[in-house]
């Protein structure tokens, strides 16, 4: 497919040209149909919600505020009076606003301040938040504050205000585009290889987004599933990009014709892509294990991007390298490439130098990072879900205003009132029971209708207080009960702590699935126990240094003022399972590029040292390149101005940065070191009953050999200072990487292979505490003598065979 893709590079760019521009035609005309199917079922809240929307079908919609504060004076005096009332009435006669309940009428006492300097007025809305059109919202704003001024603050609150203070669409999008194109451009040093990585995953995030849109008139959608799929398809495909643009460059360094490097680089790192890919859209499927209806959208959404950014590595990317050719390359490769010829395959400078020291030194390794890990894990120790609300928003947004302008004037659980929802009689000695019970500070019963009645509960503490939290438990647990009340809790605080509640429960379950799914994957495809098993555990480990470096930021506060997020609180409800989905997908995309490399030298040499050791030294630095760019992309979402995610942009640039930067380069690799050859170990029972899915290119079972006289490869292998090397293991292997004979060295270093007849094979020498050497080499019809010098490993060269 590489090939024909290759040659066929203008069909392919056109295709996906034309699906690009279809799909945003189409998207844009049918428009969007984002539904919040937000549910909780069996829960306390569900049914106080359900009671609600049953009596009062006008006021089951979103209720946002407007406050409104004097400087001097009262919020009764006249000239206040004149300005807010004409604007309350407009807002109420506006086309999707239910209901306007202000403070001037004879019910609305209530809704001023004790010193009657603020007041406040509720607009309900026919829709829930996400369904009100921005139009109107904004249109509400702007009636709101254009009665403010000359000392009159007027400032509006609530989920739908939310909507029209966001920044721009794309801006969050187009930082993260630029921050990895200087990544990729100092990694390539090549403005065309910059752009192709680019270019690949905008075609896949944008078809994938597009047909998100189209998905949510014929499905259940959040909107949240569209930011998601971006986040993760930006990610994704530039990474995924990277790893095969990487591997189509060191083949054309080392010689290979650009067509053949590509077919070359897709049937190895584009098998990889795949798996990794495959293995993404697992973790995020086991998002519906939580039986969270909502995630189920969510899940549709991102898995679809994931798969079309997979679909466009693998197909628009060989097409775009058929155009560039050696132009992928940088002039000064080019010319280096014209003037010298093809370079040693070996792999050189700071990451085979680092490989060699986790070689030499695979305990002080683990034990270094095992102790980074758990020391940035400690706070997760201290993890409290709960509810992020507009208190938790940068101060100058008109939102967090509103929410302090309340909180002042009328205490601050006023932000996050509760609802007891009688079914029936009863209501009075609810009411006398709930006003003397400790935390409560206002209680009001509104009239019944259909037998439904409405008690208005505030806590004397903030929606994210503990106390809260224990304040809900003492009603639903106690105080109803004892009334005899047939009654249910509800609230955008009771439904938050319900939904924490739900996360919690069903988390390990969760976890346990889709580690369970990954272990299985990694088993068949690594024919190994040991190896998933080793990433089950560091998954682990990354997943809680994540959390916990969520906690310190956003629960403790730490840097909070520095990145501009606002005020800190409890990590939001829905996070864990959004976050550990695509956490436990992206943390397998290393694993996989970090293992197959390894595999792929344990299947040819049988070498564990040299498996580990030559596949850091050749990953660690693209794996490295390919965090720094996810890093980059979901720290960019701080910028979105959305509390809840920027604060899933940096708990998932942390979680990718630990799981790249100490996992896999430096914990993984000891690991494996200290582990050996038990690594690649599977009981011969399982090895018969499990199906083979190989990451790397399967090797062909009968490989065309040169025909000819057989011959011999004699000659010395000798150290740099000239002294014989005894039990060297010298493999000659085929250009496929059949091994063809094994010998070792004599004590005088001299070796004798045996060769089927003339042509091109590779040599490879290995030996204890030495750089090992793989090179090419050329027999005619007659011996072959080749010497072979093996230098210190300290010089940090480590040599592939390929």
């Amino acid at each position: 497919m590489a090939r024909w893709c290759y040659r066929h590079r203008l069909v392919v760019l056109l295709l996906w040209v034309g699906a690009l521009f279809g799909l945003g035609f189409s998207a844009s005309s049918a428009g969007t149909n984002y539904a919040e199917v937000f549910s909780l079922p069996n829960t306390d809240s569900k049914s106080a919600y359900d009671l609600m929307q049953k009596a009062f079908p006008q006021r089951s919609g979103d209720v946002d505020t407007v406050v409104w504060k004097v400087d001097e004076g009262s919020v009764r005096d006249e000239d206040v009076r004149s300005r807010m009332e004409p604007a309350l009435r407009e807002i109420g006669e506006m086309d999707g606003v239910g209901e306007v309940a202000g403070p001037y009428g004879d019910r609305g006492a209530a809704q001023i301040s004790e010193d009657g300097r603020t007041a406040y007025a509720q607009v309900t809305f026919a829709e829930q938040a996400n369904a009100v059109p921005k139009e109107l919202v904004q249109d509400v704003v702007d009636t709101a504050q254009d009665a403010g001024g000359d000392g009159l603050q007027v400032e509006l609150g609530g989920q739908a205000i939310t909507r029209v203070q966001e920044p721009p669409t794309g801006t969050a999008e187009l930082v993260g585009i630029v921050a990895a194109a200087v990544v990729l451009f100092l990694a390539f040093g090549s403005l065309f290889a910059m752009l192709l990585p680019l270019v690949v995953a905008i075609f896949g995030v944008g078809t994938g987004m597009f047909s998100t849109q189209l998905l949510s008139h014929a499905t259940n959608v959040p909107e949240l599933a569209s930011f998601l799929s971006t986040l993760i398809g930006l990610g994704v495909g530039i990474d995924y990009a990277l790893f095969i643009v990487t591997r189509h460059r060191r083949g054309i360094l080392r010689g290979m014709a650009p067509e053949e490097s590509a077919a070359t680089a897709l049937n190895t790192s584009g098998r990889a892509v795949l798996f990794a890919g495959g293995t993404v859209c697992i973790a995020l499927a086991g998002m519906l294990v939580t039986n969270l209806r909502f995630l189920d959208g969510v899940v549709i959404g991102t898995s679809l991007t994931v798969v079309l950014s997979v679909l466009a590595a693998i197909t628009l990317l060989p097409a775009m390298l058929g155009f560039l050719g050696h132009r992928v390359l940088s002039r000064r490769q080019r010319r280096k490439l014209a003037a010298q010829g093809p370079e040693p395959e070996r792999a050189s400078g700071l990451a085979a130098r680092w490989s060699a020291t986790v070689q030499r030194r695979p305990r002080s390794v683990a034990a270094l990072g095992l102790v980074v890990m758990v020391v940035l894990a400690l706070p997760v120790l201290s993890l409290r879900l709960g509810t992020v609300d507009q208190g938790n928003d940068e101060a100058s947004t008109t939102t967090r205003k509103a929410y302090d302008l309340l909180a002042e004037g009328f205490g601050p659980g006023f932000n996050g009132p509760l609802q007891v929802v009688v079914d029936g009689d009863g209501t009075d000695g609810l009411v006398t029971a709930i006003r003397e019970t400790e935390g409560v500070a206002q209680v009001a019963a509104a009239p019944p209708a259909n037998g439904v009645t409405v008690i208005q509960v505030v806590p004397t503490t903030s929606p994210q207080a503990v106390e809260t939290d224990r304040l809900i438990d003492t009603l639903r647990d106690d105080v109803i009960p004892d009334a005899g009340a047939q009654a249910h809790v509800g609230g955008v605080t009771a439904v938050s702590k319900d939904f924490a509640t739900v996360t919690g429960d069903r988390l390990p379950l969760f976890i346990a699935t889709i580690i369970g799914l990954g272990f299985l994957l990694l088993m068949v495809a690594f024919r190994s126990l040991v190896v998933p098993l080793t990433a089950a555990v560091m998954n682990l480990i990354a997943a809680a240094a994540s959390f916990g470096a969520l906690v310190a930021i956003f629960q403790w506060g730490w840097g909070l003022d520095l990145l501009g997020l606002g005020k800190e609180g409890p990590i939001a409800a829905f996070l864990p399972i959004i976050m550990l989905s695509l956490l436990f997908g992206l943390s397998m995309d290393y694993q996989v590029f970090l293992v197959s490399r390894m595999h792929e030298e344990w299947v040819h040499t049988k070498d564990n040292a040299r498996a580990v050791r030559v596949g850091l030294a050749e990953t660690s630095r693209v794996i490295n390149s390919a965090a720094l760019i996810m890093v980059c992309v979901f720290l960019a979402f701080v910028l979105s101005g959305d509390y809840a995610a920027a604060m899933a942009g940096v708990g998932l640039a942390a979680a990718v940065a630990l799981d790249a930067f100490i996992l896999r380069t430096a914990l993984v690799p000891a690991a494996m070191h200290l582990l050996g050859r038990a690594n690649w170990w599977l009981p011969a029972g399982l090895e018969k009953r499990l199906p083979h899915l190989a990451v790397e290119p399967r090797e062909e079972a009968v490989e065309t050999v040169p025909e000819g006289p057989s011959s011999v490869i004699h000659g010395f292998i000798r150290t740099a200072e000239g002294e014989p090397v005894e039990g060297t293991v010298v493999t000659l292997l085929s250009r496929g990487g059949r091994q063809l004979d094994r010998v070792t060295s004599l004590a005088d270093g001299s070796y004798i292979v045996a060769v089927p007849g003339p042509g091109t094979y590779l040599l490879a020498a290995t030996a204890s505490g030495l750089s090992s050497r793989a090179r090419h080499v050329v027999v005619g019809e007659g011996p072959l003598v080749y010497d072979v010098e093996l230098a210190d490993v300290a010089e940090g060269e480590v040599d592939a065979v390929n």
